[in-house]
């Protein structure tokens, strides 16, 4: 009764988390093109481009990329070699797939603790952008978060397999001639 209340939580939780990283990117998304839209705009109607759209942009490209990250995650589409996937017996798959996770799940909680004491440097600093002047930390904090939040994800995973997604597969593509092949 506990065990079950504890995975409907932690199922509900990764659907929250999920959620969130889909607003947060396709915020940041929607912002990456609003940014350079006007610096194009800029650059062909006045002929000079926009002094701060390269940080905005770079600012707004880190949260695409790193909410992404955990969007792909929990999507089963994150990049991965395949080419060893059957070098060991099928029966030990269930096994690898939680140590691949939790072991995923220290190194995203490593990075995110490296991740935290830059952002505290940053912090204590007081360090700005050259180009926007204002703080930097607050932009970088979003490292520890992305990646704390996929040490989680992986570390639920790990003890709950049947949380993680599938896999994507390839898409089969027909091709000229009727043979059919991943492309």
């Amino acid at each position: 009764m506990i065990s079950r209340i504890i995975h409907d939580g932690l199922q509900a939780a990764l659907g929250l988390i999920g959620r969130l990283e889909r607003v947060v990117t396709f915020t940041a998304f929607i912002v990456l093109m609003a940014v350079v839209f006007a610096d194009v705009a800029s650059r062909e109607l006045a002929g000079t481009g926009l002094q701060w759209a390269r940080q905005a942009g770079v600012y707004a490209n880190l949260f695409v990329i790193l909410f992404g990250m955990g969007l792909a995650s929990a999507g089963g589409t994150h990049l991965r070699p395949r080419f060893a996937d059957n070098w060991l017996p099928a029966g030990w798959s269930g096994t690898l797939d939680r140590l691949q996770d939790g072991l995923m799940a220290l190194f995203c909680l490593g990075f995110a603790v490296v991740a935290i004491g830059m952002v505290h440097e940053g912090y204590v600093l007081a360090e700005r952008s050259a180009e926007l002047g204002i703080l930097t930390w607050p932009f970088q904090a979003v490292i520890p978060v992305a990646f704390t939040l996929a040490a989680f994800r992986h570390a639920v995973y790990a003890r709950y397999p049947d949380l993680r997604p599938e896999p994507a597969q390839a898409p089969v593509v027909a091709r000229p001639g009727g043979d059919e092949g991943a492309g």
